[in-house]
């Protein structure tokens, strides 16, 4: 083949995972507990045993991103000079991606549509995030915290305060609060509206595996997703602007109770502390290089899932862990570590075994007029026009806790002079955090 038609197919298979950052501005929510959960007191703690998985995956999954991801076991292209995927995996099911690209490096029974926890909550931001500025303040009144399950994680919100919310946002990522997710649903029209605006979403991202019964990720019959579809959702919900630097926070100030002190109110503050251990780290796991969130979660169906972006030496890698079966404590976060670091050595390397596809409506998105090239979105965030050159732009952002987020955006449209076709090849807006956390 002339080397032109070959520059010409390669470039259009980089026009199928570019356009799906072209799409969608919804966020979604996932429902996050405590690592390590205790009976009654996790996110979700549903006794249905509907809701439990079956041992092993189904002989027939999904092919959405390659037939290699319908298969069961471990699917991966070995190359020379790259290690093995770690033995030790204990996880039902995972996957590792370029963010960037959309190449599956590899994976685990990528389509097994499992219970996700609170890692739906990620879900549940790209979908109603967009739809209130971080500035807008909630009264929250008791019809706003009704319905919660029992034991679920709370950041607390308290009856009878207000919130920005930003505050209320800083609850679902920080501390996974299925409080602050009921009181943002209520300020969507309700339970019920948001449940059908997440599975809509999630079509429209053709995360198809994924069924909503609760937008905060307690465990309920019939509500699964995968590490496929957990991991289209995250990828979607990086190209926001608030989102990011929601799901990179480490810490935060939030609001508490007010008092009366000599005769004034006056409105505490508590600090509130990430859970997301590969992001704030834990007395057995380190803060790993690079991580630049997304979601964690655990409930009693679900057992621990995770989802994580990481940066390293250019490469951009999300990772989602389902279920590990090694009983250890932060467990996910060790196996998500381990894939991470396989995935960097293996990064262009390796012969990807799929891709993550873009949202049905990314054809569309791109071809109407005044269409960006970022995909940047937000709270009260526009869109922004894509860079003039192929080197990534810098720009510098406050966030709380200290947090400072760069996003890398790389815009670039080129003309296929034959049939004056446009390809947009362009790196989707992440964290940095290389800028942000010096590596050990």
């Amino acid at each position: 083949m002339p080397a032109p038609q070959q520059t010409i197919r390669r470039s259009l298979l980089v026009l199928s995972a570019a356009l799906s950052s072209l799409a969608l501005t919804a966020p979604l929510a996932l429902a996050a507990p405590s690592p390590t959960p205790t009976p009654g007191s996790s996110a979700g703690s549903s006794a249905s045993p509907s809701a439990s998985p079956t041992a092993t995956p189904p002989a027939n999954m999904s092919s959405v991103g390659g037939a290699r991801l319908a298969q069961a076991g471990t699917q991966v292209d070995l190359a020379s000079g790259v290690l093995v995927v770690p033995k030790d995996l204990t996880a039902r099911s995972w996957i590792v991606s370029d963010a960037e690209s959309g190449a599956v490096l590899a994976a685990h029974n990528a389509h097994w549509r499992l219970p996700p926890a609170s890692t739906l909550k990620m879900l549940f931001a790209d979908t109603v995030l967009p739809k209130f500025p971080k500035t807008t303040e909630h009264k929250v009144v008791a019809s706003d915290l009704a319905g919660m399950g029992a034991g679920s994680s709370v950041v607390p919100i308290k009856e009878g305060e207000s919130y920005t919310v930003r505050d209320l946002w800083l609850g679902v990522f920080l501390r996974s609060g299925n409080d602050a997710v009921h009181v943002l649903s209520h300020m969507n029209g309700g339970v019920d509206r948001t449940v059908a605006d997440m599975n809509a979403h999630a079509q429209d991202l053709q995360a198809l595996d994924t069924r909503v019964v609760t937008p905060d990720g307690y465990d309920e019959p019939g509500q699964v997703s995968s590490a496929y579809d957990l991991t289209l959702i995250a990828r979607s919900g990086l190209q926001k602007k608030d989102f990011r630097e929601y799901c990179s926070t480490v810490s935060v100030k939030f609001p508490g109770e007010t008092t009366k002190v000599k005769g004034k109110s006056v409105r505490g503050t508590f600090e509130i502390r990430n859970t997301n251990r590969l992001l704030s780290g834990d007395s057995d796991v380190s803060v790993y290089p690079g991580i630049a969130g997304v979601k964690n979660g655990n409930t009693t169906n679900a057992g621990a899932t995770f989802t994580g972006v990481a940066e390293r030496g250019g490469k951009v890698l999300l990772v989602t862990v389902m279920n590990p079966e090694k009983d250890e404590h932060n467990e996910v976060y060790k196996e998500a570590a381990k894939i991470l670091d396989w995935g960097f050595q293996a990064a262009g390397k390796v012969q990807p075994v799929g891709e993550l596809v873009a949202p049905k409506n990314a054809a569309q998105a791109s071809a109407q007029p005044g269409a960006t090239a970022s995909g940047e979105a937000g709270g009260d965030t526009a869109g922004t026009k894509p860079a003039a050159s192929s080197t990534p732009v810098a720009a510098e952002e406050d966030g709380s806790g200290g947090v400072g987020i760069a996003l890398a955006i790389v815009g670039g449209l080129l003309v296929l002079l034959a049939g004056g076709v446009f390809l947009v090849n362009r790196r989707w807006p992440l964290p940095d955090l290389v800028r942000r956390r010096p590596r050990p």
